[in-house]
């Protein structure tokens, strides 16, 4: 039997939504509190998507101000092809409401936001066959609006509330017939998430719930995906229907862990007595006998970036913004320079610069060059929740930040001029939380290594092989927070702490074996080297020396401890002064 791999998009990617024209197929998703905001994929076979830009990519279309809070901004954008014009209508949470963009091409560019004065989020866009627009919200009502003016032309009806779970939200309305469906997310978007649809002929209602509503839940099964819910519909060119929603991967010990976020599946739609019906969302999706593949496997975005264009990728995405003069590609060309527009990670107004993790093993290194600055590689949930490794004074640093605690692990010196750092994310041989070092006993009495995975930071200095960073600070107050801010300080590599050891290492792939060609690039190479081969296509290793510095309990950075409707960002950083990034590099494990 033939079968895909879901998730068709990894990593922080929810709310899909879906539209077809032609034989080509375009998805948008979430983006929250990131600029730039609604990312756009594209598609000839629903599995294969490939990053084509996104939808709102200039500051006047996204205004994120200072108050906005993590996981406000950006929900649950529809996109829909009508009239020879892509439309994708969303809500900015906190920063103006709902609001329609228009654009001849989906990669754009896309027109201003069209304000529209309606209550509520996650709105739907449906045309009759008059011409008259319909929006959807959640709750649920129906409204009928000038899709060209924003301008509010019948109020909203209650239509259909679900089936009686909390939250019906993320409406879909499509004409499939002589009948309108209408279909929602309801039980709140974890573990009770669910999907239901009812049928009128009319937008306005009155509407037939189906039979077996839910149409598709993972709340109280084993299934390795859970979460699943916020779906789209979509009929494929060769006539078969699709359900883009999406789910989460929760891993480790009760309650379980999801770290990546609510990321985007694919499952085959059947219809039975004018129904859709859905089986479960699988790994390994078996597929309709007449599926057949359209594109590559592989990453929708690259693996690597040496910042050599005059513009940077669309996958990169900033909190808050990205203000003008915070970064540039031509000052030190063929470097991404990044100049501190705020003095620490742990407040809005910070420059970051980062990528969605996409994979639970993977590794993720850059080369730095900090000058006088303070700036480094950082994984974040949020403000309130994130790890980093960052150089200054001559000294690289871990810091965590958990909640009120900020905490400087351990630190190492390091010489003037470019260093290599590294974080290895690995989900195999976890150990407690206790452990803060690689050499910290894994067995503390009472304590359960259950969480999600390890994250193990490293910097690269000169000389060889792979060390572990001996207890103690370098200079000054062991654990001292290189920002001044000293809550909840404790001596570095004392005490309990928010990490776990492990064996492996940043020269190690996340399953400990020796690494083949990684994205390592030591101090004294030239700017290109790092993860090409050599010059008999051997792989390239370093002569750097490897320092792992603290390897850290991953459930600290999970939507379980940090809240919200984001996953983990992996990126780079500078709060003080300016610093220069020769490349990043990302690359999944085993």
């Amino acid at each position: 039997m033939r079968t895909y791999e879901n998730p068709v998009l990894a990593g922080f990617h929810p709310d899909p939504s879906v539209c077809r024209v032609g034989e080509d197929y375009y998805l948008v998703c979430s983006s929250f509190e990131y600029f730039p905001g609604i990312p756009v994929f594209h598609s000839r076979d629903l599995v294969h998507w490939r990053r084509i830009g996104n939808v709102l990519d200039r500051p006047g279309q996204l205004p994120l101000p200072p108050d906005v809070p993590a996981s406000g901004g950006i929900y649950a954008p529809t996109i829909r092809h009508h009239d020879g014009r892509f439309h994708v209508i969303t809500t900015n949470v906190g920063g103006g409401g709902n609001f329609l963009v228009t654009s001849e091409r989906p990669e754009g560019p896309w027109s201003d936001p069209v304000w529209i004065d309606l209550p509520g989020i996650d709105p739907d866009l449906a045309w009759d066959d008059d011409g008259t627009c319909w929006v959807a919200l959640a709750g649920v009502g129906v409204a009928r609006i000038d899709p060209a003016t924003g301008k509010v032309l019948q109020e909203p009806v209650p239509v259909w509330s679900g089936s009686g779970k909390r939250d019906p939200e993320g409406p879909h309305l499509y004409r499939i017939g002589e009948w309108w469906y209408l279909l929602v997310a309801e039980g709140g978007t974890a573990r009770g998430h669910s999907v239901s649809v009812a049928r009128a002929r009319s937008p306005l209602g009155p509407y037939e719930p189906a039979p077996h509503n839910p149409v598709l839940t993972h709340s109280g099964s084993r299934e390795p995906v859970q979460c699943t819910g916020h779906a789209d519909l979509v009929q494929a060119a060769d006539g078969s229907w699709w359900m883009v929603l999406l789910g989460t991967r929760p891993r480790g010990f009760f309650p379980e862990y999801h770290v990546l976020g609510r990321e985007t599946f694919l499952v085959p739609v059947e219809w039975a007595d004018g129904w859709p019906r859905v089986g479960p969302v699988r790994e390994r999706q078996p597929t309709p006998a007449a599926w057949r593949p359209a594109g590559a496997a592989g990453t929708a975005d690259p693996a690597r970036d040496d910042f050599e264009g005059t513009a940077l990728a669309p996958h990169w995405i900033s909190p808050h913004g990205r203000p003008e003069g915070s970064w540039s590609l031509t000052e030190r060309p063929g470097w991404l320079t990044l100049t501190a527009t705020g003095d620490s990670l742990d407040r809005p107004g910070h420059t970051f610069v980062g990528r969605r993790q996409q994979h639970h093993d993977c590794r993720a290194a850059v080369r730095l060059d900090p000058g006088a600055g303070r700036a480094g590689l950082a994984v974040r949930m949020d403000e309130a929740h994130h790890y980093a490794i960052e150089v200054a004074g001559g000294a690289a640093r871990v810091i965590a930040r958990i909640g009120p605690v900020r905490q400087c692990l351990a630190e190492h010196p390091v010489p003037p001029g470019p260093v290599v750092l590294a974080v290895d994310i690995r989900t195999n041989d976890v150990r407690p939380p206790t452990a803060v070092r690689p050499g910290d006993d894994p067995m503390t009495p009472g304590v359960r290594a259950g969480g999600p995975d390890t994250l193990v930071f490293s910097v690269e200095v000169p000389g060889g092989g792979l060390v572990d960073a001996p207890v103690g600070p370098v200079g000054g107050s062991a654990g001292e927070a290189p920002d001044g801010d000293t809550g909840g300080v404790s001596s570095a590599g004392q005490g309990g702490g928010p990490g776990v050891g492990a064996d492996g290492g940043p020269g190690d792939t996340p399953g400990g074996r020796p690494r083949e060609g990684g994205p390592a690039g030591g101090p004294d190479e030239g700017p290109r080297q790092g993860s090409g081969g050599g010059p008999d296509g051997e792989p390239h290793r370093s002569p750097g020396q490897v320092v792992r510095l603290a390897e850290l309990d991953g459930r600290y950075l999970s939507t379980e401890v940090a809240g919200g409707f984001t996953g983990r960002v992996i990126g780079m950083y500078v709060t003080e002064g300016r610093a220069a990034f020769d490349w990043f590099a990302y690359e999944a494990g085993t």
